[in-house]
């Protein structure tokens, strides 16, 4: 069974920096796509950053280019997100979400498995 679990937010002034991880269990995260996506309060789910099972192409949205940065370490099963030069726009939960031999996308119905989540919260 395919679990996904988040971790490393917290509370964080803005200009700040934040490593999330997304550790797996159950399977091997190489061969899976990996997206993050957060969801603040009163609003939809968006995608944040994503990562190909082939060749580890990367994909972000425009809001947090050259900001974040999304990696993969196979050796431990994790999916990283690191976050720089954080503004209070991006407080929110970040989920991380899993689908297996595929390139990555930013559609929340590209994913089949998904973590529990973790709050970050960009504030002064």
């Amino acid at each position: 069974q395919v679990q996904l679990v988040e971790s490393g937010g917290g509370l964080v002034q803005p200009g700040g920096s934040l490593r999330l991880s997304c550790a797996a269990s159950g399977v091997t995260l190489g061969y899976y796509a990996i997206a993050w996506f957060r969801q603040a309060p009163g609003k939809e789910r968006e995608g944040v950053s994503c990562i190909s099972s082939s060749d580890g192409s990367t994909y972000y949205a425009d809001s947090v280019k050259g900001r974040f940065t999304i990696s993969r370490d196979n050796a431990k099963n994790t999916v990283y997100l690191q976050m720089n030069s954080l503004k209070p726009e991006d407080t929110a939960v970040y989920y991380c979400a899993g689908s297996w031999g595929r390139i990555g996308t930013l559609s929340t119905s590209w994913y089949d498995y998904w973590g529990q989540g973790t709050q970050v919260t960009v504030s002064s």
